[in-house]
């Protein structure tokens, strides 16, 4: 069961998402009057961040923000940047693939953290691998819990979440969960103790698929801190992300 009073961290990108709504999907090299525009703030943590707040965990986000609206060329998180985080204060931390080999030394951090208190004082650790770069599937042997996307899965030849999971297992540490969602198929999970499926849960009309995957992975994450299975908390991820894609932004999850 979760820590008590003790927070989830997710640490990566916040950024700009600028929104342009057109009637059709535009013909290459043709232009297309825009009938609305929207920014708000994105990024995969800080979406997952946003998400992990609605659903009602108390969460905190690590990354660069800007002085203003708009800026260029944020620096990443660093292992000194981390050592400043009071690891007494979370529960579960979260990252966001990026500089992979920064963020390999930032969990070694937490891992010797882990090895000098109780179990029930051990934080969690996660990772999402969604990019296709070399340097972030070293992220697949540091999670307890790994998300891959499908994007990753394809790019390794895998045409389905159940193929992903079961190619990928032998990369992630053992007693660890690997996670792929694969949209409207669902998503699958292996773990020490199986394989796991949970179906897709589409909304009636869909409207907004942006951070529907950090939704899910958010989703996920809540389930599993408050006791949940594998295979509830995989359910409750496809549940909340099915439902974030019926409307635009995330206001409407609970």
């Amino acid at each position: 069961m979760a820590a008590k009073g003790k927070q989830i961290l997710c640490v990566g990108l916040v950024c700009l998402d600028i929104i342009n709504v057109i009637d059709t999907f535009p013909v290459e090299d043709t232009d297309t009057r825009c009938i609305s525009q929207k920014w708000q703030r994105g990024g995969n943590a800080s979406n997952s961040c946003t998400v992990l707040s609605l659903l009602g965990a108390s969460c905190g986000f690590m990354g660069s923000l800007a002085p203003g609206r708009i800026s260029e060329n944020l620096p990443n998180v660093t292992p000194e940047d981390f050592r400043k985080v009071d690891l007494t204060q979370y529960k579960w931390i979260h990252w966001e693939g990026r500089n992979a080999s920064e963020q390999v030394a930032m969990i070694q951090q937490v891992v010797q953290y882990n090895a000098n208190v109780s179990a029930e004082q051990r934080i969690t650790i996660s990772v999402e691998i969604e990019k296709a770069r070399e340097e972030l599937y070293q992220l697949f042997g540091h999670g307890d819990v790994v998300f891959v996307s499908k994007d990753v899965a394809r790019h390794f030849g895998f045409n389905s979440a159940s193929e992903a999971v079961k190619g990928f297992y032998s990369r992630v540490k053992p007693g660890a969960h690997l996670i792929c969602a694969w949209a409207e198929e669902g998503a699958d999970a292996m773990g020490p103790d199986g394989f796991f499926h949970s179906n897709a849960f589409p909304p009636k009309k869909l409207v907004d698929t942006l951070g529907a995957g950090d939704t899910f992975n958010a989703a996920v994450i809540f389930a599993l801190d408050n006791g949940k299975s594998i295979q509830e908390a995989l359910t409750f991820g496809c549940q909340i992300a099915g439902k974030k894609c019926g409307f635009q932004g995330y206001d409407g999850i609970v």
